[in-house]
C-alpha cells in the first residue's frame, strides 16, 4: 500500500517550529540560534534550518505515527514551509501581536515549569535504594495471599439478609449475585473478584475475607462505602511476589511521582496563596412561602450571568443587575384581582 503523506502543518506540533525557534524569554522578538551551513538541511532566503530540527520532527512524527516514516524531502518541504511563515509573520511584526505575545508567554510558563521539575528530580533521583525500600514494603511484604472470591452487593442490610436466608436454603451463589448484586447484574459474571491481596480491597471487605473457610460464605451482612456485602471464599494461595527486576520499571515513576508531588506540597506550604475565586456554584435558594408583593415594592430582579475574561486570561462568570421590577399599586380590589403579576422586562 503506497503511505499517504499527511501535511504537518496540521498534524504537527506547534512547538517544532520552522529554523528550530524557541519561545524567546525576551517576548518582544522571536529568535533562532544561529545555525551553520555545514550543520544545516536547507536554506531559507538566507536562513539555515539545523539537522537538529529535522532529526526532532522525524522523532515526533515516529512518536505520534506510531513507528510510521515519512520521505525525508517530504519532512524538509514542511520545516521549509514553516521557516516560510515564520519570516512572513515576522515581516508583518506579528510576533509583537497581543495574541502571539500571550501564547509566547504560556509556552514559557509550561517549559519552565516542565524545566523546574526535571531540575529537582536531577537532584534528587529515585535512588536504586528507593526503589528496594518501595519492594520490600510494598511488594516482598505482602502476607504472602491470595484470595478467590464472588460477592453479593446491595444497598440495605435487610436486602443482605434476605440473600443469606435464601443461601441457607441451599439456592446458588452466582444466581443470586446476577440478580441481586449491583455489581453483577450487567456483567452476570456470579459475583466473580477473580485473586487478589488483602490490600487490593476496603478494610472490612479483606477482614471478612480472611476469617471466612474455603467454600464457606459470610452469616451476617459486611458493610463498606459501596454498601453490603455477601461474601463468598472460594480458595486461597500461597502469594510469591515477583523479582525486583520485574517490577523495578513499574516502581521508579511511582516513586518520582511521589517525590514530585512532596516537593510541590513544600512550595505551596511556603508560598502565600489566596484563591480569588468561589470554589463551587452558587445556586439559587428556593423560595419558600412565598407572598404577593406589596404594591411599590420590588417583584423580580433580572440577572444575566456573562462570560467574562479576568486580568490573567481565566474566564469568570460576572452577574449584572439588569432591572428591578416594581409592583404597581392596583386601582382597585378587582383590577389586583384580575390582574398578572408584573413579568420582567427582558
Amino acid at each position: 500500500m503506497k503511505k499517504q503523506f499527511i501535511p504537518l502543518l496540521i498534524v504537527g506540533s506547534a512547538l517544532i517550529a520552522g529554523c528550530n525557534q524557541q519561545p524567546s524569554t525576551d517576548t518582544s522578538s522571536v529568535s533562532a540560534p544561529a545555525v551553520d551551513k555545514a550543520d544545516a538541511v536547507a536554506s531559507v532566503n538566507g536562513k539555515y534550518i539545523a539537522k537538529s530540527t529535522l532529526e526532532q520532527l522525524e522523532t515526533e512524527i515516529s512518536q505520534r505515527s506510531q513507528g510510521q516514516t515519512f520521505p525525508k524531502e517530504k519532512l524538509i518541504e514542511e520545516l521549509i514551509q514553516r521557516e516560510l511563515l515564520v519570516q512572513e509573520g515576522l515581516k508583518k511584526q506579528l510576533d509583537k501581536s497581543p495574541e502571539v505575545l500571550a501564547r509566547i508567554e504560556d509556552v514559557k510558563r509550561s517549559l519552565v515549569s516542565q524545566a523546574a521539575l526535571q531540575d529537582y528530580l536531577k537532584t534528587n533521583p529515585v535512588t536504586d535504594a528507593d526503589i528496594k525500600a518501595e519492594y520490600d514494603t510494598k511488594v516482598a511484604a505482602e502476607n504472602g495471599t491470595e484470595f478467590k472470591a464472588r460477592h453479593i452487593l446491595v444497598k440495605t442490610e435487610a436486602e443482605a439478609k434476605k440473600i443469606i436466608t435464601e443461601l441457607d436454603k441451599g439456592a446458588d451463589f452466582a444466581k443470586l449475585a446476577n440478580k441481586n448484586s449491583l455489581d453483577a447484574k450487567e456483567s452476570q459474571n456470579g459475583g466473580d473478584l477473580g485473586w487478589f491481596v488483602a490490600s487490593q480491597m476496603v478494610a472490612p471487605f479483606s477482614e471478612a475475607v480472611a476469617k471466612l473457610e474455603k467454600g464457606k460464605y459470610t452469616k451476617e451482612p459486611v458493610q463498606t462505602q459501596f454498601g453490603w456485602h455477601i461474601i463468598l471464599r472460594e480458595d486461597s494461595r500461597a502469594l510469591t511476589p515477583p523479582p525486583l527486576e520485574a517490577v523495578k520499571e513499574q516502581l521508579q515513576p511511582y516513586l518520582q511521582r511521589q517525590k514530585v508531588q512532596t516537593f510541590i506540597d513544600g512550595l505551596r506550604k511556603q508560598a502565600q496563596v489566596e484563591v480569588l475565586v468561589p470554589l463551587t456554584e452558587e445556586k439559587p435558594k428556593a423560595a419558600e412561602n412565598a407572598q404577593p408583593a406589596e404594591a411599590g415594592q420590588p417583584v423580580a430582579e433580572e440577572v444575566i450571568v456573562e462570560e467574562v475574561k479576568d486580568a490573567k486570561g481565566k474566564t469568570v462568570e460576572e452577574k449584572v443587575i439588569v432591572e428591578e421590577v416594581i409592583a404597581p399599586a392596583p386601582e382597585n380590589k378587582a383590577e389586583a384581582t384580575d390582574k398578572k403579576p408584573a413579568e420582567a422586562k427582558k
